[in-house]
């Protein structure tokens, strides 16, 4: 790789666009370890520009027929395609009706280009803790699915993160939707985030939050946080303390607190860890109440 000031030139590799996934499978099989798969392509260039990877190979979804599908039905719920683009996320109408935190969170994601070019999948598979996209997904019990030599498999999503880069993919297989079910009747779900420069950075705090309601008492709960933490996380013990409660103020300001508890954040550029704590305490407030009203 060439060097040039601060910039470096991509590394040179072979380039394959299968119109299947059958035959995405089999490159990715004859390849073993030297191929990376790539959707939209926003955060595999950039480690590639940047030294961190260097794959003999990369294998383009875009002709695979239908991966960019997005589909909506109450029986069978949300599934959006490995291929579906991050605006056509935040654009779409069944989903801002039906999942506005997915559709928000999509929207918020970085800046025009991006979303114009990237995918929510290829935003969870990037597994960066900061993840746009991931916070929502979790909190309203996204599933993905996944298939590889040995057929497919579904994984929920608060178990597909490893670790910062890593998921739960086996060698040789490909994520090729995410499927989210139709929240229960009398639910709502927000997700609030903070990034240092707004949409040109990547998130500093994200939390969300889904809520489902009898009255004022909680039915079910589930809390979401990224970024404070190395991967996307759930604060059950958050969760715990809403089920079953009527949401009143204080009830709502002690899933705060403990939210702010169960997250792990470092100190780095975009904030101080002291600050993403005490913004996981604000957000959770801020999300939980928003969820809240919107049940209707």
């Amino acid at each position: 790789m060439k060097k040039t000031g601060k910039t470096m030139t991509l590394p040179k590799f072979d380039y394959y666009a299968p119109k299947s996934i059958e035959e995405a499978l089999g490159l990715l099989a004859d390849m073993g370890g030297n191929a990376r798969v790539m959707a939209g392509g926003t955060d595999l260039m950039v480690k590639m520009r940047n030294g961190l990877i260097s794959p003999e190979a990369v294998i383009g979804l875009k002709n695979v027929a239908d991966l960019d599908c997005i589909s909506f039905s109450k029986m069978k719920g949300l599934t959006i395609g490995a291929g579906a683009l991050l605006r056509d996320v935040a654009a779409h109408k069944g989903i801002r009706k039906h999942f506005p935190a997915i559709a928000y969170a999509a929207g918020e994601t970085a800046n025009v280009q991006i979303r114009n070019m990237g995918t929510v999948a290829g935003n969870l598979c990037n597994a960066a803790p900061s993840a746009d996209n991931a916070p929502a997904l979790i909190a309203l019990g996204a599933q993905v699915t996944v298939v590889g030599p040995d057929g497919e498999r579904t994984i929920a999503l608060d178990r597909f993160f490893k670790g910062p880069g890593l998921t739960a993919l086996e060698p040789g297989e490909i994520l090729i939707a995410i499927r989210v079910p139709l929240p229960a009747a009398h639910s709502g779900a927000v997700y609030c985030h903070l990034s240092p420069r707004s949409k040109v950075d990547i998130c500093a705090v994200g939390v969300a939050a889904m809520v489902t309601l009898d009255g004022n008492t909680c039915l079910n709960a589930r809390v979401s946080l990224g970024a404070v933490a190395p991967i996307p996380m759930r604060a059950k013990k958050a969760e715990a303390l809403l089920i079953g409660k009527a949401l009143t103020r204080t009830a709502i300001e002690k899933a705060g607190i403990q939210a702010a508890k169960e997250s792990r954040p470092i100190s780095d550029m975009r904030a101080s860890a002291l600050y993403r704590r005490r913004m996981v305490e604000v957000l959770t407030r801020r999300a939980i109440g928003g969820a809240c009203r919107q049940v209707k």
